[in-house]
C-alpha cells in the first residue's frame, strides 16, 4: 500500500484545484502539509461520519474544526437554513435575529453585558485587539506561543495551528513595525508572563490575549491557578484580557470555558461555534469597553454580512438545544474515553502516548509526557503521527491532518463509534511497529 492514503478522485480533483487554487486549499492546513499525501475531498457528512468523493465512510473527529456539536447536518439545522432562506440571506440592514441573538448569548453569559456579531474568529479577535487599544490608549499585545487568534497582521506572531504546521514563525506581509507590538511567550508560564511585563512596562500593554484551553498545539489545558494569575495582573495593570473562545465557547462548557475555570474577562471572542458551523463570530464583553464601538463610539467596525440571518438563526436555535439538552456530561464522558483509552493502547504495546480531554475536545501526543505548552508539543514524535494517521486514514478514520490540532466529538459520537475508533487506532500502531 501507499504510504500515503487518498482515493482516485480526491487526487485528481487536488491536481485541478492547484491550478486555479494557491495550493490547491482555501486554507493551509487542509493542504495535508505536515503529514504528506493528498488531502481527502469530502462530498457529504451524516452525524459522526463524512464521506469523500471516492465514496468512502470515515468517523469524523474533525467536525469542521470545533462547531458541529450536533454533528453533521443534524435536522434541525437543515429546516433553519430552508425556512429563513426564503425570505432573504442578508439584507445589509437591522433584523430582529440579532436582537434575539444577542439578547439570547448575553443571557447565557454574564461576562457579556454587549456584543457584536461578526463574520469569523478572525474578524472577531482583530475587532477586540482594536477596541482594547482604543480604550486602554496603548499600542502593545501579549499573546502566547502556539495559541492561533486568526490571521491577523498582529496576531501572526509565533502563532500555533496552520502556522506551526508549515513551520512558519509568522508570515511574509506582516511588516515588522506591526509584528514588533506583539510579545509571545510560553503558555502556563505566570512567573515568565510577570517578567515579560515588567520587561515591556506594564503600562504599555494594551492587551493579553489567551485560549482558555489551548487548540491549536494539540489540546492543552491551563495548569491551575494560570488563568487566575492572568487575570489578577490584567486586573493591576489596567490592561484588558481578551479570552480567545473561538473554539471552546459552547464547546467545553455550556457558559465557555472561563466559566470552567472561574475567571472574568473584559472581552470574550467567538467563532464558528455559536452558528452551528455557519461563517459566523462575535466579540462582547465589559459595557463600558463595547460602547466605545461606532457608532455609540468612535472606534470603528464593520461588515455587510455580519448578523446575516442564516448564521444567527441556525445559531439561536442551537444555544437553545444546548441549554435545554444540556449533552455536556455525555460529550464529557465520550472525550474521557477517547483519551483514556489512547493511554491505555500505549502502556499495553509500549509507545510513549499521552492524551487528555476538556469537554469534547481531545489531543494525544507521541511523547510520554503530557506537554504543557507549545516547546513541549513541538518535541514529540511528529514523524510517528503522521504514520498513525494515514494509517487510521486507510481504515476510515479521520482526526485533523496536523500534530498541532486538537479534535472534537459530537453527540453522535457513541460509546460504541468510540469504542472502535479505539480498537482501530491498537491494530494501526501494532501494524506500524511491524
Amino acid at each position: 500500500m501507499n504510504q500515503f492514503y487518498s482515493g482516485a478522485k480526491s487526487r485528481a480533483l487536488f491536481e485541478r484545484a492547484k491550478n486555479v487554487i494557491p495550493g490547491g486549499v482555501n486554507s493551509p492546513v487542509r493542504a495535508f502539509g505536515q503529514v504528506g499525501g493528498t488531502p481527502i475531498f469530502f462530498e457529504r457528512g451524516d452525524g459522526a461520519f463524512v464521506f469523500d468523493v471516492d465514496g468512502k465512510k470515515y468517523t469524523d473527529y474533525v467536525g469542521s474544526w470545533g462547531p458541529l456539536i450536533f454533528g453533521h447536518a443534524p435536522q434541525f439545522v437543515t429546516e433553519v437554513l430552508s425556512k429563513v432562506a426564503k425570505n432573504g440571506t442578508s439584507f445589509g440592514a437591522p433584523t430582529e435575529i440579532e436582537v434575539l441573538f444577542a439578547e439570547k448569548i448575553c443571557n447565557l453569559i454574564p461576562a457579556l453585558e454587549m456584543v457584536r456579531c461578526v463574520s469569523s474568529g478572525t474578524e472577531s479577535t482583530m475587532s477586540a485587539i482594536r477596541l482594547a487599544r482604543a480604550f486602554t490608549g496603548r499600542k502593545r499585545l501579549i499573546k502566547f506561543n502556539g495559541c492561533y487568534h486568526g490571521h491577523a497582521d498582529s496576531l501572526l506572531v509565533k502563532a500555533g495551528s496552520g502556522v506551526a504546521t508549515l513551520g512558519i514563525p509568522g508570515s511574509p506581509g506582516v511588516p515588522e513595525e506591526i509584528a514588533n507590538l506583539t510579545s509571545s511567550i510560553e503558555f502556563n508560564d505566570l512567573d515568565l508572563l510577570e517578567d515579560t511585563l515588567k520587561e515591556l512596562g506594564a503600562h504599555n500593554i494594551a492587551a493579553i490575549l489567551v485560549e482558555p484551553v489551548a487548540g491549536n498545539m494539540g489540546l492543552i489545558l491551563p495548569e491551575q491557578g494560570y488563568l487566575e494569575g492572568i487575570r489578577k495582573l490584567c486586573t493591576q495593570a489596567g490592561i484588558v484580557f481578551i479570552v480567545d473562545e473561538v473554539m471552546t465557547g459552547f464547546r467545553v462548557a455550556l457558559r465557555g470555558a472561563h466559566t470552567r475555570f472561574n475567571i472574568d474577562p473584559d472581552i470574550l471572542c467567538f467563532g464558528k461555534v455559536i452558528g452551528g458551523g455557519l461563517p459566523v463570530g462575535a466579540f462582547g464583553g465589559k459595557r463600558e469597553i463595547m460602547e466605545k464601538l461606532a457608532p455609540s463610539g468612535t472606534v470603528y467596525q464593520a461588515g455587510t454580512l455580519s448578523g446575516n440571518p442564516l448564521a444567527l438563526s441556525v445559531g439561536l436555535e442551537m444555544l437553545n438545544r444546548l441549554e435545554e439538552e444540556n449533552p455536556y456530561p455525555n460529550l464529557e464522558s465520550r472525550g474521557e474515553q477517547l483519551a483514556t483509552g489512547m493511554i491505555e493502547i500505549g502502556q499495553e504495546l509500549g509507545i510513549p502516548i499521552s492524551a487528555t480531554s476538556c469537554g469534547s475536545m481531545f489531543g494525544f501526543f507521541f511523547s510520554d509526557k503530557l506537554p504543557k505548552n507549545y516547546s513541549e508539543v513541538a518535541k514529540g514524535d511528529i514523524p510517528k503521527f503522521k504514520l498513525f494517521f494515514h494509517k487510521m486514514l486507510e481504515k476510515g478514520v479521520y482526526f485533523a491532518p496536523s500534530a498541532f490540532e486538537a479534535g472534537f466529538i459530537s453527540i453522535c459520537h457513541t460509546q460504541e463509534i468510540i469504542a472502535e475508533t479505539l480498537s482501530l487506532a491498537r491494530e494501526s500502531l501494532i501494524e506500524l511497529a511491524k
